[in-house]
């Protein structure tokens, strides 16, 4: 079983059952609080309180929540910093993902643009 850190844009189409994350939905998948709390906004936003609850007591019951430390911290600070001078806008977060995935040797999953060519990551449209 493969390991991959799902950043919230590869939460959200889980979720949405896009066919091209559903060979993931089968594997062994991390994120962590900060994901959680991204996507907790989209929900409550798209589908009320209630539902946006359920749902993310669903995703942290299925996903594996990884803690980051200050070292992590940095790195993901360093990496958004020197993306910017690259004309490239990665979130905190994302770039937080990143550095995690990297040093526990798992693969990030996204969709997001800005990480297209990147080296160790998994990008599904």
């Amino acid at each position: 079983m493969a390991k991959f850190f799902a950043d919230t844009y590869a939460l959200v189409e889980i979720l949405r059952g896009n066919p091209n994350y559903s060979t993931y939905a089968e594997e062994e998948l991390y994120t962590t609080e900060f994901n959680l709390l991204e996507l907790s906004y989209a929900l409550t936003r798209d589908f009320g309180e209630k539902k946006a609850k359920a749902i993310v007591e669903l995703v942290r019951s299925v996903f594996i929540i990884l803690t980051p430390d200050t070292t992590h911290y940095v790195r993901a600070s360093t990496l958004r910093l020197r993306a910017k001078k690259e004309g490239k806008k990665l979130s905190l977060i994302d770039c937080l993902g990143y550095v995690l995935a990297k040093d526990m040797e798992m693969r990030f999953l996204t969709g997001d643009k800005e990480f297209v060519n990147m080296e160790n990551v998994e990008f599904v449209k």
